[in-house]
């Protein structure tokens, strides 16, 4: 009998326990959710309006901590972030226009500050891998794995101005584009990617350095046709940015993002393309891998730059221009302390850096310009 007791009360402490954790896990994603809100309150004011409910509604039922395991922690590391903000008495400049994007209070934090700086660093480690970057939050420098402001620097002349515009960034990482985009005078910035860690990593991010028009939402370009019913043409710049070639459909990508731009907006699309710097292709041709490009799986088609601008025409686009083709370095993929696993050099052929490890062309990127075919 004293067993029977003993175990119905063990029973009973473990789903008291549970409800505890679950309790806790929906107070944190509430808190989560909210970190939205004031970017919410901002597109109301503009001609995407329309937007609001369904990338509120969109977003709550993706971070729900159910969705992924790791969400309960992330969410903890925001909670945490909160208590560590700077005094607010001290005044913080924000640094959105600069290659490392971030934050610093000045005067710079006292020593007596290293406790915090050695948490906030312990809190950020823990959203590892870092993909896109770099950042520099109150003298942490986090050196993500991409040099991401290298590409911005092969972009940034090339693009009609970005003052008072609104930017949409698909599949936007951890928001590095948005940040930078802010910095350059956009107006009201969205990122969108599906990696439910990216998406905590902005809000990390932002945590700290609070850009409020700035958001980064836990959707896909699947998302951009509803969306586009209901407001259509409201981005001037649109970036798509590594994308296209994890499409199975690029046309049907090019379109969907086409519909999510007005008249006479740009879009701004990186990709990765089989000519060299050295020797442009004219023909036309495409890789399909079989199997994997550069240890990824879910590589479906590059393209020639002649048939990319092709493919871009049938999806209704005009004034297309090739402003940069540029070879992918090991300097600017690398592993790093903040993207800790494998990266470019392990994924090229070790007697010969042209090749991929499959024997496929080594990563050549092009960014292109286009407008919307204002005929169609």
């Amino acid at each position: 009998m004293a067993a029977d007791t003993a175990t119905a009360a063990a029973a009973a402490d473990a789903t008291l326990a549970g409800a505890q954790v679950e309790a806790s896990g929906q107070r944190l994603y509430r808190a989560a959710i909210q970190r939205f809100e004031p970017w919410l309150q901002r597109l109301a004011t503009t001609p995407l309006a329309p937007w609001a409910p369904a990338l509120r509604q969109l977003s709550a039922e993706r971070l729900q901590p159910a969705r992924h395991g790791d969400l309960a922690g992330w969410f903890a590391v925001l909670e945490q972030l909160e208590a560590l903000n700077p005094p607010a008495a001290r005044r913080v400049r924000r640094h959105l226009d600069q290659p490392c994007v971030g934050v610093a209070a000045e005067p710079p934090l006292p020593s007596a500050q290293g406790t915090a700086r050695r948490q906030l660093l312990e809190l950020l480690e823990r959203l590892h891998p870092w993909r896109k970057g770099p950042f520099c939050l109150h003298g942490i420098r986090i050196d993500a794995e991409w040099r991401s402001d290298w590409k911005w620097a092969r972009l940034a002349e090339a693009i009609a101005p970005l003052h008072g515009r609104r930017v949409l960034d698909v599949g936007c990482g951890n928001g590095y584009y948005g940040f930078r985009a802010l910095g350059a005078g956009a107006d009201l910035v969205l990122g969108i990617d599906p990696t439910l860690r990216f998406v905590a990593q902005f809000l990390a991010l932002n945590q700290v350095i609070g850009a409020e028009r700035l958001a980064v939402l836990p959707l896909a370009d699947d998302d951009l046709p509803d969306l586009c019913a209901v407001a259509a043409g409201g981005f001037e710049t649109l970036f798509s940015m590594g994308v296209l070639y994890h499409r199975r459909d690029p046309l049907q990508h090019l379109r969907r993002v086409r519909d999510c731009l007005r008249p006479g907006g740009q879009l701004v699309l990186e990709t990765l393309v089989l000519d060299r710097p050295e020797q442009p292709l004219l023909d036309g041709q495409i890789l399909r891998p079989a199997a994997r490009y550069a240890q990824m799986r879910n590589v479906h088609a590059i393209p020639s730059v002649a048939t990319l601008k092709k493919w871009l025409g049938s999806a209704g686009y005009q004034a297309i221009e090739l402003v940069d083709l540029a070879r992918t370095s090991r300097a600017e993929q690398r592993s790093t302390d903040w993207m800790r696993f494998q990266s470019l050099a392990d994924f090229l052929a070790p007697d010969d850096p042209e090749l991929t490890v499959e024997g496929h062309p080594a990563p050549v990127r092009a960014i292109l310009l286009a407008q919307p075919d204002s005929a169609r």
